[in-house]
């Protein structure tokens, strides 16, 4: 039989597609591609993990050497921490720090010596440690300059107060550009406690502490409490997981691609069987 005497196939694979077998084959490959998916989306979310309760924990209050040893690096998980601390501030301790941005606009902040109560947890000296504390901030130098004489013009406190705030790392020095050795221009401790009174054995936390309310100080005008947002957890990434769920993907895409691959060969078994069915002629070629 000539070839292009073959018999033509007496129905096309759509119609082989819409036999009920293939159509409940059809379901069921659905629901299993749907499932591999599923799994692919499962295995995409576990692939970008944030730091597990970050933001929760930084915002219950510990003492503060709890999250940091007074001399020694803070640790990474104490950064943006709210601490604790008892004891008094220092009268004539106060200082101005320049160069400080809140919500977009150049400012000013007041930063005090706190003298933690001796025997606090953490402290290891016969004294209790010195912490910097930035008190708050204002767009003014004036009302900055004001605001620490007036805290520095108070009497020294009788009793302890306990300061809350968060606990953020120690910065480097940095020289003004006028080269005023009086003008701070950074929160750096190592700067402030060579103008401290008598630091005669006291530790002190590389860390400072950002107050939460300017109120808590003194009775001071023109400072407002000083933006300190909770850390921003940080994310990993697993690659493997993302492995996993481009696996999936392609597990459902290969469930579908499969109940295809099978229609197609029982359509071109049946048309083989008409071939034969039809007599002899050349061996039938499979179609593509």
């Amino acid at each position: 039989m000539a070839p292009d005497e073959r018999p033509k196939p007496d129905r096309t694979i759509v119609r082989v597609m819409v036999r009920p077998r293939w159509i409940a084959m059809l379901l069921l490959a659905i629901a299993i591609a749907g499932a591999f998916a599923w799994l692919g989306h499962w295995q995409l979310e576990r692939a970008v993990v944030p730091a597990a309760d970050t933001a929760e924990v930084s915002e219950i209050a510990r003492p503060i050497g709890q999250a940091q040893t007074p001399g020694k690096p803070m640790y990474d998980t104490s950064i943006g921490q709210t601490v604790t601390a008892e004891g008094r501030y220092v009268p004539g301790d106060f200082s101005v720090i320049t160069e400080r941005v809140q919500d977009g606009r150049a400012g000013y902040w007041v930063a005090a010596h706190f003298e933690q109560k001796a025997g606090s947890e953490g402290t290891t000296g016969p004294e209790g440690a010195a912490i910097a504390v930035a008190v708050g901030w204002t767009e003014s130098e004036e009302v900055a300059k004001d605001a620490a004489a007036q805290l520095n013009a108070q009497p020294a406190a009788s009793d302890d107060v306990t300061v809350t705030g968060r606990l953020i790392p120690g910065q480097a020095p940095e020289t003004a550009e006028d080269g005023d050795p009086n003008v701070l221009n950074t929160m750096a401790v190592s700067a402030l406690i060579n103008r401290w009174q008598d630091m005669t054995g006291h530790d002190v936390y590389g860390g400072y502490v950002i107050a939460g309310d300017p109120a808590e100080v003194g009775q001071v005008d023109g400072l407002e409490a000083i933006d300190a947002p909770p850390p921003v957890p940080e994310t990993t990434v697993n690659w493997l997981n993302i492995f996993y769920a481009v696996e999936w993907v392609v597990f459902a895409g290969f469930a579908v691609f499969l109940w295809y691959r099978l229609v197609r060969d029982t359509w071109e078994r049946e048309y083989e069987e008409k071939l034969l069915a039809s007599g002899p002629g050349p061996e039938p070629v499979r179609v593509d």
